[in-house]
């Protein structure tokens, strides 16, 4: 089972604004794990970029000037991606941005059906509690201390790492069997048969029980 965790990072919160991609990054898993696979591209905006934008992932206007524009990367991205499912940290966010960049380049745009959404499925097992990035690092108790700024990369390691314990930890599908293995290792052994030991009553306990016998009235053994 092919996924690509994604993540971007953006000048604003809202395409229709006029706010553009700045950096996009994939991480692709099988299984849920890692293969080692990445994809990381820094793009030029073709705009200004404000000062909150740039306090929260670092990426100054300086910077990106000369890098290329989303329709350049786009194929390799496309390829990169090809038809796997999309795991996104706050996918409506994401996929919005992608979508909007992917028409406004020519291309098909990505089906929602195919994001993975992590704050769903933190919503879901943990009701009430923060679900950010952050807040879910601290909670399976993984590193991050590398993540000064919001790169889209780093935060796709990190996600990938919270997307396997949200569905079920460092082995996932691995329970049942190493359950199966346990019932299989305390099995009862196979046990020598021993023969009955007999124990033939004594004449004095004969004597004595025939003794107890005499003073029932009417036992029914002797009906």
């Amino acid at each position: 089972m092919r996924e690509i965790v994604l993540d971007t990072e953006t000048t604003g919160l809202d395409p229709a604004s006029g706010h553009r991609i700045v950096e996009v990054a994939g991480l692709e898993l099988l299984h849920h794990l890692p293969t080692g696979r990445t994809f990381r591209e820094y793009i030029n905006p073709q705009r200004d970029m404000p000062a909150e934008a740039e306090r929260i992932h670092g990426l100054s206007e300086e910077f990106l000037k000369d890098k290329p524009l989303f329709p350049d990367i786009a194929p390799a991205f496309l390829d990169f991606i090809g038809d796997a499912k999309l795991v996104i940290h706050n996918a409506a966010f994401d996929m919005k941005f992608l979508n909007a960049e992917l028409r406004q380049a020519g291309h098909d745009i990505l089906a929602m059906d195919r994001a993975i959404d992590t704050v769903t499925l933190a919503r879901e097992r943990f009701p009430g509690a923060q679900v950010n990035l952050d807040a879910l690092c601290r909670r399976f108790e993984i590193d991050n201390s590398s993540r000064t700024f919001h790169g889209a990369l780093l935060d796709c390691e990190l996600l990938a790492e919270v997307y396997l314990e949200l569905r079920g930890g460092r082995q996932p599908g691995l329970v049942l069997e190493s359950q199966r293995n346990r019932a299989r290792a305390i099995a009862p052994a196979a046990r020598d048969v021993r023969p009955p030991r007999v124990h033939p009553v004594s004449p004095e306990e004969q004597a004595a029980h025939e003794a107890m016998v005499e003073k029932l009235s009417n036992p029914l053994w002797r009906a």
